[in-house]
């Protein structure tokens, strides 16, 4: 038997028909890990989808932000006085207002003051917003409110604190004890007026505050000044009352009865050793005297008067001495020094008896004032008695009255202090930068409002994108098919747009005109394909699971490069509603076709068309073969199909869809392979799987599934097989 293009692409004697392919493994499920080439494809061929999607959100983002109010924004700050310097003096007793540096716990209480009902209250009523008509109460609410005018101004002063609670906002600045203050308003110049307002009232009106309940303090301590003074001078008064009634009299060295005891006591025990001492001293005088000798006596030896004497006595009894010796005992001149020798003597002794009386005098006066200044003594000791009785309540009066008397002073020194430092009260904060009245709003935010609806419908884009591919069920790889339905993917079919370099064409007469193009080599391809997964394949049968699949054109198209290629190639029109094999065929009316060679009123060759560009022979449907489906699927279909198989050397059949028309199946029994088309991206996945479901694989060979109408321009986005790189050979390709 002679070789033609058909054996050349068989594979040797003895293969088995083709059965279904077992779906292989996902690579990149197995190996537990993402294909970023297969996500970046499947962005792409959903480019449309995320760029509609992102569009849209772009858009509905711009009117939302055309219809959002414009709203201001205008910000004031103000700094924390981190130490106060003192302008008047201090006292032990000041207590400082807050720390030298404020910590930052303090700074935190400081922001939420700001915002604090009390401060916002302050700011409304500074700025009067109670009369401001946009919170009055609405009409009906005014008139009941008519009777009760307070009761409406304290309505609409509440709703002035709401609306500046609810539009006001404090923050630090960074770690600075700086605090922004920032107020949002549809007006600019009424968002600078409060934003100014609210750090206004935390400076200068918490200073005035200050100074206020310094006011307020200096008053209070003024009158209960008064009042413990009256209270001192009535207990002092008290306690003198007291005394005098008492006897109670005293100086800064204690009582008067007293100090009478210790002079006293001092007095008796001076008076009695002063006593002592005279009568020891007459008793030693006497003794002496007794002795003998008035000129022993030791007080009269202390008689200037009597030393005079004893220097007089001393010197005449020398010079009697001196005299006895010379002259003799009867001398005159001897005599008459012992004259003067003895009246010495008597006058010595004379003063001697009178200083023995006044050493006498004096001791009997001695113990006469001892006994003057005891009984003095006792006198005082029994008033001191009586005193200290008296002295119990004093001590009580008195204990009163200097309490009376240091509570006033205490109240007296601080009033001083605060009289001293009013005016001189430092504010706690102070006005860092006034706010401006802002020039663009704040809301709403155009470029956040932006960069949010492009992050938004980015993120629905891409979930869209995912959304529309997993819910796709359609078929675009060849890895699709033999995964996802489990049979053999034979080749993909491209649409002749996609890789024509010239105008629109005929598919079926573009084989002839450029049979070196993609589009021609992909039925060469196919055609190696039958051969390579097929044996002894005569009959092929081209099915589809739905309509306009392309099953008509890739008959045609198939068998117009078999028989370009030198085999003896037979087309048959197995569609008897569609009929698409004979509508290609230009005149022949009146001819007799495929049904009328069955029923047996014509012969074959005088039905068969044979095309002049390749000699292909068809046999056609006539335009009257009406709907005689029987005949096909009968003997009368099989003995035609053993002539042609003995005639030509391939048969190609273009039969209807299997799942509108049922007896597509039993001619594909007939046939030995079956090739389905499907179209790329179109035909769904449950159509492909519900027709292989009505082909028993017992009576249908199946070579497997070829790809229609691909567009290859784009199968590269999602494909990595055969046309993913297309791009890369195109130029192989005359």
């Amino acid at each position: 038997m002679v070789n033609t293009a058909i054996d050349f692409y068989r594979a040797p004697a003895g293969i088995v028909p083709a059965t279904p392919a077992e779906p292989r493994a996902n690579n990149a499920a197995a190996t537990d890990r993402i294909d970023l080439r297969r996500l970046m494809a499947m962005f792409r061929r959903r480019i449309g989808v995320f760029l509609g999607v992102l569009l849209g959100v772009l858009a509905i983002g711009m009117v939302i932000t055309a219809l959002q109010p414009r709203t201001y924004q205008a910000r004031a700050e103000v700094t924390l006085n981190s130490k106060l310097q003192p302008v008047a003096p201090t006292s032990t007793n000041d207590r400082t207002d807050q720390p030298a540096i404020p910590s930052e716990s303090f700074v935190d209480t400081q922001v939420s003051v700001i915002t604090s009902e009390a401060n916002t209250a302050a700011v409304a009523d500074a700025l009067g917003l109670a009369h401001d008509p946009r919170f009055a109460p609405s009409p009906d609410e005014g008139k009941a409110a008519n009777t009760k005018s307070a009761s409406a101004q304290q309505s609409a002063r509440e709703a002035a604190i709401a609306y500046l609670a609810k539009n006001v906002a404090a923050q630090r600045i960074g770690t600075t004890y700086g605090i922004a203050i920032t107020f949002e308003s549809s007006d600019p110049q009424e968002a600078a007026r409060i934003a100014n307002a609210f750090a206004e009232q935390y400076t200068l009106g918490a200073l005035e505050n200050k100074r206020s309940g310094a006011r307020e303090t200096t008053g209070v301590i003024a009158n209960r000044l008064e009042q413990l003074r009256q209270q001192a001078l009535a207990d002092s008064a008290t306690v003198q009352r007291y005394r005098i009634a008492h006897n109670l009299l005293s100086t800064t060295q204690g009582t008067l009865t007293e100090q009478e005891i210790s002079s006293y006591n001092q007095e008796v025990t001076a008076a009695r050793a002063q006593a002592s001492e005279d009568a020891a001293r007459l008793e030693a005088a006497q003794r002496q005297l007794q002795a003998g000798g008035s000129g022993g006596v030791g007080e009269a030896s202390l008689s200037p008067v009597i030393g005079q004497m004893r220097a007089q006595q001393a010197s005449l009894a020398a010079e009697f001495a001196a005299m006895s010796s010379r002259y003799g005992p009867q001398h005159p001149e001897v005599l008459r020094s012992k004259a003067q020798l003895d009246a010495v003597n008597r006058q010595i002794a004379a003063e001697t008896q009178r200083v023995m009386a006044s050493l006498e005098a004096k001791a009997r006066v001695s113990q006469q004032r001892l006994s003057s200044l005891a009984g003095s003594l006792d006198a005082s000791r029994g008033a001191l008695a009586q005193n200290n009785a008296a002295q119990v309540g004093l001590d009580d009066l008195q204990k009163r009255a200097e309490t009376s008397n240091a509570l006033y002073e205490s109240y007296l020194n601080r009033f001083k202090e605060l009289t001293a430092r009013e005016g001189t009260e430092q504010a706690d904060a102070d006005m860092l930068h006034r706010a401006d009245i802002p020039r663009h709003p704040n809301s709403p935010h155009i470029l956040i409002n932006g960069v949010l609806a492009l992050a938004l419908g980015t993120g629905l884009g891409i979930a869209a994108a995912f959304l529309a591919e997993m819910t796709f069920t359609g078929l675009t790889t060849g890895e699709d098919i033999e995964e996802r339905m489990g049979v053999r993917y034979l080749c993909a079919i491209p649409t002749l747009q996609s890789v024509a370099r010239r105008g629109e064409r005929v598919p079926a007469s573009a084989l002839l005109e450029d049979p070196r193009s993609v589009f021609a080599e992909s039925f060469r391809s196919l055609r190696a394909s039958i051969a390579m997964n097929t044996t002894e394949a005569r009959i092929i049968a081209i099915t589809s699971a739905l309509p306009e699949e392309g099953k008509t054109t890739t008959s045609i198209c198939l068998a117009r490069s078999m028989a370009a290629a030198g085999d003896r190639i037979l087309l048959i029109d197995g569609d008897l509603r569609h009929q698409g094999v004979s509508r290609f065929l230009r005149g022949g009316e009146g001819r007799p076709g495929l049904m009328e060679v069955l029923h047996g009123t014509a012969r074959l060759d005088d039905a068969l068309v044979v095309d002049p560009g390749t000699g292909l022979s068809i046999l056609p449907l006539c335009a009257e073969a009406g709907d005689r489906a029987e005949l096909m699927t009968g003997v009368e279909m099989d003995r035609l199909l053993a002539t042609a198989r003995e005639r030509f050397d391939a048969v190609i059949i273009d039969t209807a869809p299997v799942l509108p028309i049922a007896d597509a199946r039993l001619l594909l029994g007939k046939a030995d392979a079956s090739v389905f088309v499907v179209r790329w991206r179109k035909t769904p996945e449950q159509a492909l799987r519900a027709a292989l479901r009505l082909l028993p694989i017992d009576r249908v060979q199946l070579a497997g599934v070829a790809l229609t109408r691909v567009d290859m321009r784009k199968q590269p986005r999602f494909d990595y097989g055969e046309t993913a790189f297309y791009r890369s050979y195109e130029s192989y390709y005359a």
